[in-house]
């Protein structure tokens, strides 16, 4: 029933562990070199707490923007769906072409409106980052 979600769903959790590898790496080499500079400073760096607040606040609006946007898909996929399968809800589907339309409708509604929250996203934290 929800097959046309598996292979979004599954490339998106493999993307996400893979960005988290890297950044677990990039982020090791960082602190590493903070470490260095308070060990040669012989005293704490004092840093700005905002930068660190904000990684919090755009993480969550990176996350809110990305399911808001899908959850848009889901809801254009089915009106759309509604609107050009005769008897959708009730159809029994066993028409392989049927099928098939049904999932490219809501698999490229769903990455679509997906990438336009992360888009927003973006920009909200470019103008956010701006002030």
């Amino acid at each position: 029933m929800m097959d046309f979600i598996m292979v979004p769903a599954v490339l998106t959790v493999c993307m996400i562990g893979v960005y988290k590898l890297f950044e677990l790496f990039v982020c090791k080499k960082e602190r590493i070199m903070l470490i260095e500079k308070m060990i040669d400073q012989s005293c704490p760096p004092k840093l700005p707490t905002s930068q660190f607040m904000g990684n919090f606040s755009f993480s969550a609006l990176k996350i809110g923007c990305l399911l808001t946007g899908m959850g848009f898909g889901l809801l254009l996929g089915y009106l759309i769906c509604y609107g050009t399968i005769p008897n959708y809800p009730a159809a029994n589907l066993d028409n392989w072409t049927s099928r098939e339309t049904i999932s490219l409708i809501y698999g490229a509604c769903v990455l679509g409106f997906g990438g336009i929250g992360l888009i927003a996203a973006f920009i909200t934290e470019l103008k956010l980052n701006k002030k």
